[in-house]
């Protein structure tokens, strides 16, 4: 294994009633909570007068802050910034899912800069280190936003999706119950994203016998379980509760220890995101299966072990027949045809696409500009 420094910086209260017991322990300090929320559902499914209510029984000061979408804006990063500082808010506090947790991560860093965050890190290669204090409470699991100071944001005025690193969270909720009026195909898409981050972690490069490789394929595995569980019955509560572990796990940190990862179908699917603004877990279902069988030739043997622990079949191929069977079995899209986006796909966003997609250079082969045209064209 590589060298590595490993810190984990976030308290995880986990179970039914997490919530009341985080918002206890953690909050006695802070006095102005920046509550921030999506577009409807917080309030629609009764969580945000839920948590809106504990924060009133602790004597705190609340400023919303509402409308975060689905992969979440720069734009709407930057609003709640101007927000934090304007308001003098000493916390904030991410109510929802991965894209909230993500543009709350920027917010808080961007609140503590006096300059633009993403000229702070991709033109002068800096990082923040320290913003407003945060924590998150997730009501539809599968980014593990909760877990890093990661963030994936959608900056529209440059065409471009990618990572922005904001502050990590100093608790996150994980409460099981708080899943259970999310819609079927975001579920399965929170927990096809889930096995993609460990399936494109173990894909990276390792040594033999790496124990982040074993602990990798057993989340694969406890996923595939799980969603299985959940097609028998999607109210299946003790399989979202496994689902919403796994999802922590494939990105607390541990599984990318003493090696590199690959990352390709997610930056195929950022890039195809950015364009279209079509769902992510949804995206990535459609793109990973023939990525995979461009580079399963580069990395066999751990495509055969990858086919004979997550799935229980002998052959690298067959592997990626059974993956490809529970994207089908879950309803999730196969298709660029199918899925719902903003702009229409046409051949020339897929050139855009594939000209303006990050190459990873630690997967099984690195690709070209033109073999990611080819894979998304394979797509249709």
């Amino acid at each position: 294994m590589n060298s590595f420094v490993f810190s984990y910086p976030t308290k995880v209260y986990f179970g039914n009633g997490a919530a009341k017991q985080a918002l206890g322990a953690e909050l006695g300090a802070y006095k102005k909570i920046m509550l921030a929320y999506g577009v409807a559902s917080a309030k629609a499914n009764g969580i945000y007068g839920e948590i809106r209510g504990l924060l009133e029984e602790l004597g705190k000061e609340i400023v919303d802050f509402d409308g975060i979408t689905p992969n979440p804006k720069y734009t709407k990063a930057q609003e709640g910034a101007a927000l934090a500082r304007s308001e003098g808010v000493d916390f904030i506090l991410a109510l929802g899912g991965g894209s909230v947790s993500d543009c709350c991560k920027v917010i808080s860093a961007q609140a503590v800069l006096d300059e633009d965050i993403w000229d702070y890190e991709y033109v002068k290669g800096q990082f923040p280190v320290e913003g407003i204090p945060m924590g998150v409470v997730i009501t539809c699991s599968g980014t593990g936003s909760e877990m890093n100071s990661g963030a994936v944001i959608t900056h529209e005025a440059k065409m471009w999706k990618g990572g922005i690193v904001g502050s990590s969270a100093r608790f996150a909720v994980l409460d099981p119950a708080y899943t259970a009026t999310v819609p079927r195909m975001q579920v399965f898409s929170g927990a096809f994203d889930t096995l993609s981050h460990a399936m494109e972690t173990y894909l990276g490069t390792s040594d033999e016998d790496n124990v982040s490789d074993d602990v990798a394929l057993a989340v694969m595995r406890n996923t595939v379980v799980n969603m299985r569980r959940l097609i028998a019955d999607v109210n299946d509560m003790q399989a979202r509760s496994n689902l919403m572990w796994d999802s922590a796990m494939a990105e607390n940190g541990i599984l990318k220890l003493g090696r590199l990862t690959d990352f390709q179908a997610h930056q195929i699917e950022h890039q195809l995101g950015a364009y279209t603004d079509c769902n992510h877990g949804q995206g990535l279902a459609v793109i990973q299966p023939v990525y995979y069988r461009h580079i399963v030739g580069d990395a066999r043997e751990k495509f055969t072990r990858f086919a004979q622990v997550v799935f229980g079949v002998d052959t690298a191929e067959a592997g990626l027949y059974a993956l490809e069977t529970l994207i089908v079995d879950c309803g999730l899209p196969t298709k660029l045809s199918q899925l719902e986006v903003k702009t229409p796909i046409t051949d020339e966003i897929l050139r855009a696409v594939a000209d303006s997609s990050n190459i990873i250079k630690c997967n099984p082969r690195p690709l070209t500009h033109d073999e990611v045209y080819d894979i998304l064209t394979e797509c249709l």
